[in-house]
């Protein structure tokens, strides 16, 4: 029981201790222990004085509470999304989720998804899919801007205009420091452009799969209707509980309709079945598959 307590409020707690620390020692004017380790202090743009309170407080807040709030939002909202197509998934989410159905956030959009129609549920899908693969890759292309640059550590500093100044030990040692992080932040950069462009290369296979399945769907149906009768629930596609059409296997050996699959990898790369993970080009179409 209480280490699935902690499990279910791990993330409030660890938000409530990071409030608690920058409220102590930002909020209230006073050097945390990393800038006192390094004798940096805090400064507005002007490098002239020290950030305001209210600056301090949004900075916090940007950097505390709206992560929490982002991460907590597109989790029930794709929870939300998720729930009529897969029930299955309920019990093992509440925990992921921490406050089930107690917090106000999720009981606000349960009512908001209610009012989509399915259409709007599986772009809005899409969207929350989109931001979670885009979150990451903003908060990498921020800290190699970051090593090149060499202010704004935090994507809330950035926002909010604090910076840093630096009292005590010699110019030229910090010139030569600043040198070779503007190196990392060009590698940095540099991986990140490789990591896009395999994502980017990634999505168009998939879409030219979609196109291919449009051109054949049809194909091979009034050959499969023949054998309909005798194949029984063994041929049936546990995604759309009908009989398959174009038969394709995941890696783990789970058959499903080729549009089935792929529609179900656009937002969960893992078998419906079994939850092993897998890259969707590791999808295997059947040619000519009879049962």
């Amino acid at each position: 029981a209480g280490a699935k307590k902690w499990l279910e409020w791990r993330k409030e707690i660890e938000l409530l201790s990071d409030v608690a620390y920058f409220v102590l020692t930002t909020l209230s004017g006073y050097q945390t222990l990393g800038e006192e380790y390094v004798n940096i202090v805090q400064v507005d743009s002007t490098k002239k004085r020290v950030p305001s309170f209210l600056q301090r407080a949004v900075f916090i807040a940007l950097h505390t509470v709206v992560p929490y709030c982002l991460e907590k939002g597109l989790l029930h909202l794709e929870h939300e999304l998720q729930r009529e197509a897969d029930d299955s998934r309920t019990s093992q989410s509440n925990l992921a989720l921490g406050l089930s159905s107690r917090t106000l956030m999720r009981n606000w959009i349960q009512k908001q998804v209610a009012d989509l129609t399915e259409q709007q549920k599986k772009t809005v899908l899409q969207i929350v899919y989109v931001l979670k693969q885009c979150i990451p890759l903003l908060h990498r292309l921020h800290l190699a801007v970051f090593y090149i640059s060499g202010t704004f550590y935090h994507l809330s500093k950035r926002i909010t205009g604090i910076m840093y100044l630096h009292f005590g030990g010699l110019q030229g040692e910090d010139q030569s420091i600043q040198s070779s992080y503007k190196f990392l932040g060009i590698i940095s950069l540099f991986h990140l452009l490789l990591t896009i462009g395999v994502q980017t290369y990634s999505l168009k296979q998939k879409q030219r799969a979609r196109q291919e399945w449009k051109l054949h769907r049809n194909l091979a149906h009034q050959k499969n209707t023949t054998k309909e009768k005798t194949t029984g629930r063994h041929s049936r596609c546990t995604l759309c509980l009908e009989e398959r059409r174009h038969t394709t296997a995941t890696p783990c050996g789970h058959l499903f309709c080729w549009e089935c699959i792929t529609e179900w990898c656009n937002t969960r790369t893992e078998c419906p079945l079994c939850r092993e993970k897998f890259h969707p080009q590791k999808l295997i179409y059947l040619r000519h598959y009879q049962l």
